[in-house]
């Protein structure tokens, strides 16, 4: 098992590898496997992909995010807006006006009824990296009235299919469209694919993630 030493060098060196990344003013450290990213950031996305950067680490067992996105490149809310409302009247997976946008002080808002996940995932993601942007809060809902059984099983299905999901410690909890997961899995990996695939199934509208990583 690797020590806190070893996960914050594993870390760093991962922040300085990714080219997406500008990792001059990230500060890391680590607490028996939390990792706490400190500093600043010069975008949105660098905030995201360094996120990610940490997850890839194996011996990490929880992320906190405390990094200020000051973007180089100033940009007003109204600019924001007017650039969000661009990029979403290209989508061809959205009807027309089905997402409503707000900015405040750089920070995007979106929300609306969309009936698939992937919807809210690639409409979150046209904005993402828009100059100026400091953060975005997804408040986009799924409409649908699938039962909790059939949404259940399609979770299942859907794990079975990327592992060996019943050699697993996962629970599924359904009610009504709100999903939980609990239980242990073995890497960041798994607990992304069971989180996906939560988030994947039609008519899910939220996913509450109380899994645990085993190493």
């Amino acid at each position: 098992m690797k020590t806190d030493s070893q996960i914050q060098q594993d870390v760093t060196h991962e922040l300085q590898w990714d080219a997406a990344i500008d990792s001059t003013d990230i500060n890391v450290s680590v607490d028996n496997g939390l990792v706490t990213l400190e500093g600043q950031v010069n975008s949105y996305p660098e905030k995201w992909e360094a996120e990610k950067a940490v997850q890839r680490i194996a011996g990490v067992k929880a992320l906190v995010v405390k990094l200020a996105v000051t973007p180089l490149d100033q940009r007003s809310d109204e600019d924001i807006a007017r650039a969000a409302e661009s990029a979403l009247s290209w989508a061809s997976y959205l009807a027309k006006d089905s997402i409503k946008i707000q900015v405040e002080n750089g920070w995007l808002t979106l929300s609306g009824t969309v009936p698939w996940d992937y919807q809210r995932q690639n409409a979150a993601r046209a904005v993402r990296y828009l100059t100026g942007v400091k953060g975005v809060s997804d408040e986009i809902k799924i409409q649908t009235d699938l039962p909790s059984t059939k949404i259940r099983a399609d979770i299942e299905a859907a794990l079975e299919r990327g592992f060996d999901y019943k050699d697993q410690d996962i629970v599924i909890d359904v009610s009504g469209r709100n999903v939980t997961l609990s239980g242990t899995v073995t890497s960041w990996w798994q607990r992304d694919l069971a989180r996906n695939a939560a988030w994947n199934a039609a008519g899910v509208q939220n996913v509450t993630d109380h899994m645990t990583i085993a190493y």
